[in-house]
């Protein structure tokens, strides 16, 4: 099994896979301070339409929004079991856990897409023909604008995720990690548990917040 190549700029293959780490953390704060600027956007108007946030809500596909979360925290889990192949040397096994992963974040799109269309059937979509009428339909369709938006946004971020789990395969395929050199397995795991935890943030706030009743 290789070790990893040691650029110019580190001292060592140690230094190098710790700036990794360190760079990903950074870049997950600003990926915290986007979407927490588009939450802090959805928690001020809620405040000023909460009948028109709470009809909306009941609006959304509650079974494909929680059937996604258990795929999601399912798919964070086989990735987690991955790196702790890889952390025993095991490249073989990581892979196949990459694979279901894969799988599952595939099964994730493709019901998002179901439940996306789904929402343009039933006029959804904010604008003229809007299905919701009503004291406050301005603010249930400022909640769909929220729910496409952020949904959208999220959907984009898994699809950079699938990317960075096949490259993890093509490079593990070639014997490119091993138990003492497996960097870049750690940092796709981040953003993938990051991506995980954006949308057990927004899954409450589209599917569950103000349902009742």
């Amino acid at each position: 099994m290789s070790e990893a190549h040691v650029h110019f700029q580190y001292d060592s293959a140690a230094h190098q896979e710790a700036t990794a780490l360190d760079g990903m953390w950074l870049f997950l704060a600003t990926e915290v301070l986007f979407f927490g600027a588009l939450f802090l956007t959805w928690l001020v108007s809620r405040h000023f339409h909460p009948q028109g946030f709470a009809e909306a809500a009941r609006h959304t596909e509650l079974l494909i929004g929680s059937i996604n979360t258990a795929v999601l925290v399912t798919s964070s889990f086989v990735f987690s079991c991955g790196l702790g192949f890889i952390e025993r040397g095991d490249a073989r096994s990581m892979i196949r856990a990459c694979f279901v992963t894969a799988l599952l974040g595939l099964a994730f799109i493709t019901l998002k897409g179901v439940e996306w269309t789904k929402d343009f059937s039933d006029h959804l979509v904010p604008g003229p023909g809007f299905a919701i009428a009503g004291a406050d339909s301005g603010g249930a369709q400022i909640f769909f604008c929220f729910y496409f938006v952020a949904t959208v946004l999220h959907a984009v971020h898994m699809l950079v995720g699938l990317g960075l789990i096949a490259w993890l395969v093509q490079r593990a395929r070639r014997g490119a990690f091993s138990a003492a050199s497996h960097a870049p397995v750690e940092v796709v795991g981040l953003y993938w548990s990051f991506v995980d935890v954006v949308w057990l943030v927004l899954y409450p706030l589209i599917y569950l917040v103000g349902r009742p009743g």
